[in-house]
């Protein structure tokens, strides 16, 4: 969220705007109903929302769900509140760093963040009782990729696993610029420079990252291809907005409102039937079409919906 255009003078949401925790929670909810298994916390910095151990608690009575993560850039992760969300049954959590040298992190992230403090938060959550943490760094050209070698080296044999993601050029504000794309080939190559690799099976169809072992038995990445390597096929996520608009790709350029549903007093039957409609329905696979050298469809050129509004 660039601050020459996310700054004091942007007109953010009016937090009625936004759905409530009951809301929320009521959703999730009717997608469990329908097979869902897995819910992810993400945002923007889901840590700014006020409570959020308390929507966790709730979220993990839904019969059904047996997985809640949180994405998190962790700098906000105090050992008091990764133990908060522990109890409240929180399973998991990625933590997003894109770089390990303290003056290119801080350029990046363009709030005076240093390292330290996020590593501290993963400290945090690991002292929590998390042992399944996640590290997120996504590559860009020009910008961060001499650090996937050092970032590599600091996680390998660590009880974390890193997992390196192509660019993703989602939205408008940057430009669906490509040429900033570091493939996920380009960094197993580099990282094979240094250390002995080899590539293992995933875990489960649909898994997104690619996962590569270090040959000396120190551990493993995973790659996410999304821009080279497209899985639109197996993809199986749905993203809820902020707002209650629920994205079946993150290139959307359209969402479906369910919010207008809760608050004009549709039953849950009525949702569902939404919901089910909209799934079927579903054709989208924008990174197939691009990689695949197709002409790209006139639905696929509109504004985009910025990846800050419905997650990763």
């Amino acid at each position: 969220m660039p601050k020459e255009i996310f700054n004091s003078k942007y007109q953010f949401l009016p937090r009625s705007d936004l759905l409530s925790f009951e809301e929320i929670i009521r959703l999730a909810r009717l997608f469990a109903a329908q097979g869902v298994r897995k819910l992810r916390l993400t945002g923007g910095e889901p840590l700014l929302r006020k409570n959020l151990d308390v929507l966790v608690t709730e979220l993990a009575k839904i019969e059904g769900i047996d997985d809640i993560a949180l994405t998190t850039n962790a700098s906000i992760l105090t050992l008091p509140r990764a133990q908060q969300l522990r109890d409240a049954g929180l399973d998991r959590i990625t933590v997003s760093l894109d770089a390990i040298n303290e003056q290119r992190f801080r350029q990046m992230n363009d709030m005076d963040v240093s390292v330290e403090k996020v590593l501290q938060g993963i400290d945090n959550a690991e002292r929590a009782g998390f042992d399944n943490i996640k590290i997120n760094m996504v590559v860009q050209k020009g910008v961060n990729e001499e650090e996937v070698v050092p970032m590599a080296q600091y996680f390998k044999g660590s009880k974390q696993t890193l997992r390196f993601i192509e660019f993703m050029d989602v939205g408008s504000t940057n430009g669906w610029n490509l040429e900033q794309v570091v493939s996920g080939q380009a960094i197993v190559e580099k990282i094979s420079e240094h250390f002995e690799l080899e590539s293992l099976e995933p875990n489960y169809r649909g898994e997104v990252a690619k996962r590569w072992r270090y040959v000396d038995g120190g551990g493993e990445f995973g790659l996410i291809t999304s821009v080279t390597e497209a899985f639109c096929g197996d993809c199986s996520r749905v993203r809820l907005s902020a707002k209650g608009s629920v994205y079946t790709c993150l290139f959307a350029s359209r969402g479906t409102d369910l919010r207008h549903l809760l608050r004009g007093g549709a039953t849950d039957e009525v949702v569902n039937e939404v919901i089910t409609d909209l799934w079927r329905a579903r054709s989208d696979r924008y990174s197939e079409i691009r990689g695949s050298g197709e002409s790209v469809l006139e639905e696929h050129v509109l504004e985009k919906v910025e990846m800050s509004y419905i997650g990763g």
